[in-house]
Formats: structure tokens, sequence, C-alpha cells
């Protein structure tokens, strides 16, 4: 099953509340982190409502 690999790029200092909560449940506390999840529907809403805070890169496994 391929998953993504998601890093915080830029501060959620200044965004909405929903944006910031969507970084937890992603995992991301910190700049400069870094989370392997899998690849479904509800992880990708998740990373499109927070797009211009990360990077995200596919791995196959």
């Amino acid at each position: 099953m391929p998953s993504l690999r998601v890093k915080l790029t830029k501060s959620p200092i200044g965004y909405p509340k929903s944006q910031k909560d969507a970084l937890m449940a992603l995992g991301l506390t910190k700049m400069q982190r870094e989370r392997e999840l899998p690849d479904n529907p509800s992880t990708r809403g998740q990373i499109r409502k927070v797009a211009h805070l990360v990077t995200v890169s596919e791995v196959k496994k």
C-alpha cells in the first residue's frame, strides 16, 4: 500500500484553529517534522486543508 511522507515546512501561527487541529491530527506538532501516513481519502483531505503549510511526497514500498 502506498504511503505519503508529509513534512511541516511553514509555521501554523496566525492560521485558523481548524488548520492547527488538522496538523495535530496528522501528527505534525513542530517545524521540520516528518510523518509517513497511509494514502487514503481521510489523510488526503487533512493534507488538502493545510497544503500551504506542508510538503508532500509519495513513498512506494
